[in-house]
């Protein structure tokens, strides 16, 4: 059954920002999508309108108890000007797993699809067409019902935001530097860890303002039992390659199932790379280290794509890796994964739709 979407379009266009100064999440499109919910009526009132401020009572649940998930995606235009989205139903389908653990009522992941379409088509022309940049998308459901008691929220509001955006970090795919927390611990299995939540980016801003006062582009996050077990980056999962063989922490309900993530086993798996998913402790990177037996390491996101490593900066440790330059797998697969999101290259896996 289609969806019906009211459309409403806007009668003045802003003016695009130079591509070459995106950054991240700076600039937003012309449009927005938004539909409510009620329990009475489930999901309803599908409608793309103008981008624009939204209205809350200061009483909504989302501001007091913090019940709101969120996605990040991506679209391209290929080199034969169609637009390309990369796996699409695998974020809505994660979508869906942080409502069922925030108590969020499940969304009709083929009808949001559908509104994305419909919401990209009308803002086609807001994607960036320069290298390296792409079409940000932010799916996210708001707790909208205003009252106090610490209860589920009988009301939401599902709203899409587009933003064009460059590089997620200044140095570009040049390797960042990393300091592992050793007080701040982000989540703990049980926890809300695996959801994409925003509570779980919120305590992790302490260390990244610590990491950031060191000079330091992102902190790596270890276990909150024995605070020596790897978990993720602020904002993406990571990958070492040690003595041959690339390890990257098991998912283990605290460290988020991130969707790049899988792309990048799935490719690693195709090219036969030895490839393990276990637990990986500060001690072993560092013995590692010391042995001459780690090669890479990096970071893997929607935002990011892929962020090479060149430094960790644990407790009185500085790790420098293959003299702070990408490395051989960590570049293969950046230009492979990136390949198929802009269309110069096969899709050998069914990841993205294009039209």
């Amino acid at each position: 059954m289609m969806m019906k979407i009211k459309m409403e379009l806007t009668k003045v266009k802003k003016d695009k920002p130079i591509s070459n100064q995106l950054g991240f999440g700076q600039f937003f499109t012309d449009h927005m999508f938004i539909e409510d919910y009620t329990d009475e009526k489930g999901w309803h009132d599908p409608r793309i309108l103008p981008y624009q401020s939204i209205s809350l009572d200061p009483a909504a649940k989302v501001f007091h108890y913090g019940q709101t998930v969120f996605e990040g995606l991506k679209a391209y235009l290929t080199i034969d000007q169609k637009v390309r989205l990369f796996r699409p139903k695998s974020n809505f389908k994660r979508l869906n797993a942080s409502n069922e653990r925030l108590c969020i009522p499940a969304i009709n992941e083929e009808h949001v699809l559908e509104a994305l379409k419909g919401l990209i088509t009308v803002d086609r022309e807001w994607i960036p067409t320069n290298p390296g940049t792409s079409l940000y998308i932010r799916p996210f459901i708001i707790a909208t019902d205003p009252c106090l008691g610490v209860s589920s929220s009988k009301r939401f509001q599902l709203i899409i935001i587009m933003s064009p955006v460059g590089s997620y970090y200044k140095e570009g795919i040049k390797p960042v530097k990393i300091q592992v927390e050793q007080h701040y611990v982000r989540a703990v299995a049980g926890g809300t860890g695996a959801a994409k939540t925003g509570g779980n980016y919120a305590s992790s801003l302490k260390g990244q303002e610590l990491a950031s006062k060191d000079g330091y582009s992102q902190t790596l996050w270890l276990d909150g039992i024995e605070r020596r077990y790897i978990e993720e980056v602020g904002s993406m999962n990571i990958f070492f390659k040690i003595n041959g063989i690339v390890v990257t922490p098991e998912l283990n309900g605290s460290i988020l199932p991130g969707i790049t993530r899988d792309s990048m086993i799935q490719l690693l798996k195709s090219k036969n790379i030895p490839l393990e998913e276990r637990r990986i402790s500060m001690d072993e990177v560092l013995e590692a280290y010391h042995n001459g037996t780690l090669e890479e390491a990096f970071g893997t996101g929607t935002a990011a794509v892929i962020s090479p490593i060149g430094e960790f900066k644990w407790k009185d440790n500085r790790i420098i890796l293959n003299n702070s330059e990408i490395g051989e797998v960590t570049q293969m697969l950046y230009d492979t994964l990136t390949g198929i999101q802009n269309g110069s290259l096969e899709d050998p896996f069914g990841w993205t739709i294009t039209w």
